[in-house]
């Protein structure tokens, strides 16, 4: 156990990451050291940051804290916090069932862990952060919360109304990070496009995006987590124009049978959907479009099924996920709807929507055989350099490997020739025309 040091545990998504990130700096202004690698926790203090999206993260959450409880009965740790989504929704109900965690912080307050340490929030540190990715890219949470209201959903109960950050804080904060070398940003939050609508009535996303894309130093923007609803055209422009922007947007659909989008409260429908994926590739040719899927939600019928499958085969998703319906307490579906369809239907569903996206992401793959790409290298594993086209997110999309038969350097960019390709990667070599 060594003195001084905080292990932190961050779980579920990348907004929790950079909350975890927040922390980790302003524990470090007050003298402590911070390891985010839960493989080879050592420190005396454990700060666990959960996710409580769906059952299988809050089980993996869970899980976790009472592995650290068990490290903690054991004289291996001294002090156990728990912060974020799970606890920020059951902190009532952890406390009386795990009370060996010394506290739990919600989503909003575990800045007051610092004060809870004899320590103080230090003010030069507010909006600074400890990159825990790659130094050369990071994720930028531009708002908290989120107004839609999709049947299925409990992010709005854990994490409340839409809050945009203001655009100036934003902008300055990837400014000094572009000045310290970060050259990558992805673009996170709940629902995008919907970005400081709560400040004036007014959609801001492509005024952000421009002007982060002419801060010197800003080589690539990744727009993550958009919505097909009153989505701004004008955003596309900025996409398609500006070149710091990769051609590559994240917009969750869900699904595309009237029946289950009326029933999950999406406000959109099938033919509106459509007309919507027609415009985004119209008017940004080349680019790549992720999307998530959901199968087995209450009502979904076979030929509900049969009509999202053959969706797919239509739209060709460059990268697709996809996940099984599970009730969440609190949301709408769960006061309202009947669980009706089986497990092992949504299992059976999952499996052969998945299989479909495989053969049509390995089809595309291998059309960029022969073409020559920029990429950045994000790590060297083994015999090969790993990096991501514009058209790769980190940790969720297929990756370039180039063997190392040449000195690359991690977070530079290079033009790779395309060589082959499977399922899931690309294979590529350096080209020094």
């Amino acid at each position: 156990m060594k003195q001084n040091q905080i292990d932190i545990i961050t779980l579920g998504c990348s907004k929790n990451l950079v909350d975890s990130e927040l922390i980790m700096k302003q524990f470090e202004a007050n003298g402590y050291h911070c390891v985010h690698d839960p493989n080879h926790p050592q420190g005396e203090i454990a700060v666990i940051n959960t996710c409580g999206f769906i059952a299988s993260a809050k089980e993996e959450s869970i899980n976790t804290i009472l592995e650290f409880v068990s490290r903690k009965n054991n004289g291996c740790l001294n002090k156990l916090y728990v912060m974020g989504c799970l606890s920020q929704r059951y902190k009532n109900e952890l406390e009386k069932e795990i009370p060996e965690v010394d506290k739990f912080y919600g989503k909003f307050n575990y800045k007051e862990l610092l004060t809870d340490l004899g320590k103080a929030e230090i003010k030069s540190c507010n909006n600074r952060r400890h990159l825990t990715t790659p130094h050369h890219y990071a994720f930028i949470k531009i708002a908290e919360g989120c107004d839609r209201h999709c049947a299925y959903c409990a992010i709005p109960l854990i994490t409340g109304r839409h809050r945009s950050r203001q655009m100036s804080e934003i902008l300055a904060e990837v400014k000094e990070l572009a000045a310290e070398g970060t050259k990558e940003f992805q673009i996170i939050e709940q629902e995008l496009t919907y970005y400081g609508v709560d400040i004036d009535g007014k959609q801001h996303i492509s005024e952000l995006i421009s002007r982060m894309a002419d801060l010197p130093g800003v080589e690539w923007i990744r727009l993550h987590y958009a919505y097909p609803n009153q989505f701004p055209t004008n955003l596309l422009d900025v996409i398609r124009e500006k070149p710091q922007v990769c051609k590559y947007l994240d917009v969750a659909l869900q699904h595309i049978s009237d029946n289950v989008l009326s029933r999950m409260q999406r406000n959109v429908t099938k033919q509106e959907t459509i007309d919507f994926i027609k415009k985004v590739r119209r008017k940004v040719p080349g680019i790549h479009l992720r999307t998530t899927l959901m199968v087995g939600f209450p009502g979904e019928t076979e030929d509900d099924f049969r009509e999202l499958m053959e969706f797919v085969r239509w739209a060709r998703f460059e990268r697709m996920g996809a996940f099984a319906y599970s009730h969440e307490e609190g949301t709408y579906s769960a006061k309202h709807y009947q669980d009706d369809v089986p497990e092992s239907v949504k299992q059976q569903r999952l499996s052969d929507l998945m299989a479909l996206q495989q053969q049509i992401s390995s089809e595309i793959e291998a059309e960029k055989v022969g073409k020559e790409m920029k990429v950045i290298i994000d790590r060297k594993e083994g015999e090969y350099y790993v990096g991501r086209s514009e058209f790769c997110s980190p940790e969720v999309d297929p990756e370039v490997l180039i063997k190392a038969d040449n000195d690359l350097r991690v977070g530079k960019f290079y033009n790779i020739r395309i060589t082959d390709s499977d399922e899931f990667d690309l294979y590529g070599e350096i080209t020094f025309t």
